[in-house]
């Protein structure tokens, strides 16, 4: 049986916009496991992002629990959950968000000397997740303004792992790359996934959407139903129609 890693109970969310309350998440109550790729997909507004950030800690449940591992990262106050994060969660975004005033690799040590100041070992670990993405020591050495936009992404992939999270979050992380370089990032991703990596996903896409073990379907702030398609396997026709038939019976 798959190890519980994360727990949320009755998780909501709710803003004050204009006057009025909008409630963003309803009531979620959510598990998920280690090594897992999960993947959140719902329509535009239904609180993808939102649940990603409250899962991860980025962001405060109005209401509900939030255990990750032994711990209630919910009770924490921000400095707190600043500090948890960098030790256990990763980050990829849509938007890559590297300091251009800094080398690719400076970008990452600078990430990874936050949890670790054993930075010979940093330096070791960094090495072999460059390795991992494709990434050359010569690539390592310029400034995220001098590299390709896939080169970038798969550089915030290694930040997001440079602490060894046991969950990498990745919101759109290939919505601003084309198709080819999207498809190497998703390709990452899964080679990390293979390797024992937990990851949570928000898509719109559905060719990065069947990357994913489990599929959560998001509509109204609320879970309507959710896919399981087991491991990736590429070409899997069956896994597509499968995928396509529980999305058309969601409505998306």
């Amino acid at each position: 049986m798959k190890k519980i890693i994360l727990k949320a109970d009755n998780l909501s969310k709710s803003f004050s916009s204009g006057g009025a309350l909008q409630h963003v998440l309803r009531n979620i109550d959510l598990e998920l496991y280690e090594g897992d790729f999960t993947v959140i997909m719902g329509a535009s507004g239904a609180g993808k992002s939102t649940l990603l950030y409250a899962l991860s800690g980025m962001d405060t449940p109005t209401l509900g629990t939030i255990r990750f591992g032994d711990r209630v990262i919910s009770d924490l106050n921000q400095d707190e959950l600043a500090v948890f994060r960098r030790a256990h969660c990763g980050f990829v975004f849509q938007q890559i968000y590297l300091i251009d005033g800094m080398s690719v690799m400076d970008n990452i040590l600078a990430a990874g000397l936050l949890v670790s100041k054993d930075k010979k070992a940093l330096l070791r670990r960094a090495d072999n997740l460059f390795e991992a993405v494709g990434i050359p020591g010569e690539t390592q050495k310029k400034f995220p303004t001098q590299i390709s936009g896939g080169e970038a992404q798969r550089a915030g992939i290694v930040r997001g792992l440079i602490n060894n999270p046991e969950i990498l979050f990745a919101d759109e992380p290939t919505g601003a790359l084309n198709s080819k370089t999207g498809l190497e990032v998703l390709d990452t991703l899964t080679r990390f996934n293979e390797q024992g990596q937990g990851v949570v996903m928000v898509t719109h896409d559905m060719r990065s959407a069947r990357r994913g073990n489990r599929i959560l379907y998001l509509k109204d702030g609320v879970i309507l139903d959710e896919c399981n398609l087991g491991k990736y396997v590429h070409g899997d026709k069956e896994r597509h129609e499968k995928l396509s038939d529980f999305l058309a019976e969601m409505g998306w």
